[in-house]
C-alpha cells in the first residue's frame, strides 16, 4: 500500500498510511513532520516527503501526538539516521522511551473481539509492526511554550486521556487542528465516519479524553486533520460536540 498524500491547505498535507495518518508542514525547503505512522509505514513516510518536494534531511523536527506505535513508527529512524529531533509533551517523553506503555492490551483486544473490525484490525497491527518494541532513544520535550519555531508554527495543546501526554497541534493562522487520537474521523474498528472517539478500550483514561474534547472545541478553526480518517471541514466546536454525543450512546 502506498501512502496517499492530500494537500489540505497552503503548505499543509495530510498523508494516509496503513490505517493511520501523518501530517507534513512545509516552509520553503524545510518541513515539520507530525507523527510517522506504523513502523511498516517507513517507505510511505519517505515517499510522502518526496511527493511534496522534500526529503528526510529537510525534516526540521518530528512532532508526536502520542507515543503509540501507529504514530511513533519512524521517529527513531529519523532521529538516529538523520539527527532529527523528536519532540513530545513532557509527560509523553518517558512513554516514547518505553519506560511504560499506555495502550490497549492483548486482554482488551480479546474482550472486544466481538466488535466489527477488531480482529481484522489486530491482525493488520501485527503485520505493520504495531506490536514491535519501538522506543525513541532520546525523545525531547517541546523546546518552548506556545508556537514552536518550526515550519507551520504549530502550537502544542495538551489533551490527555488517550495517553497522559497526548497533544494536538493547532495551526491558528490556517484554522487547522492536527488531532492525533484525541478526536478522529474514522477507524478500522468503527462503522461510522465523521467526528468520533476511538472505542473506550483504546483510551488510558476515558474521562480525561472526554474532558479534552472541550479543549479542542475551544480552539479557533474549521479544519480537523485526525490521526485516523479523512480531513473534516467544519467548526471544531461542532466536531467535538458530535464526538461527545456519539461517545455517550
Amino acid at each position: 500500500m502506498r501512502a496517499e498524500v492530500r494537500q489540505v491547505a497552503d503548505a499543509t498535507y495530510l498523508v494516509h498510511g496503513h490505517n493511520t495518518n501523518w501530517v507534513i508542514l512545509k516552509d520553503g525547503d524545510d518541513v515539520t513532520l507530525v507523527d510517522t505512522g506504523y513502523p511498516g509505514d517507513r517507505q510511505g513516510v519517505l515517499d510522502s516527503l518526496a511527493a511534496v518536494g522534500s526529503s528526510p534531511e529537510a525534516v526540521a523536527a518530528v512532532l508526536i501526538t502520542h507515543a503509540h506505535n501507529d504514530h511513533l513508527g519512524s521517529a527513531e529512524y529519523l532521529r538516529a539516521v538523520h539527527g532529527t529531533p523528536v519532540y513530545l509533551h513532557p509527560a509523553e517523553v518517558p512513554h516514547a522511551r518505553r519506560e511504560f506503555l499506555h495502550q490497549a492490551t492483548i486482554g482488551d483486544v480479546v474482550r472486544n473481539a466481538w466488535r466489527p473490525g477488531v480482529v481484522a484490525w489486530a491482525v493488520h497491527v501485527v503485520r505493520v509492526g504495531g506490536t514491535d518494541h519501538n522506543p525513541v532513544t532520546a525523545p525531547e520535550p517541546f523546546p518552548a511554550e506556545g508556537a514552536l519555531d518550526l515550519p507551520g508554527r504549530p502550537v502544542p495543546v495538551h489533551t490527555p486521556g488517550h495517553t497522559d501526554g497526548h497533544c494536538v497541534y493547532h495551526l491558528p493562522d490556517a484554522g487547522i487542528v492536527i488531532s492525533g487520537d484525541a478526536l478522529v474521523v474514522g477507524h478500522a474498528t468503527s462503522r461510522i465516519t465523521g467526528p468520533q472517539l476511538l472505542h473506550r478500550f483504546f483510551d488510558h483514561e476515558r474521562a480525561r479524553t472526554l474532558a479534552s474534547l472541550e479543549l479542542i472545541g475551544a480552539l479557533d478553526g474549521d479544519t480537523l486533520l485526525p490521526g485516523h480518517g479523512a480531513v473534516h471541514r467544519g467548526p471544531l466546536r461542532a466536531a467535538a460536540e458530535q464526538a461527545r454525543e456519539r461517545a455517550s450512546r
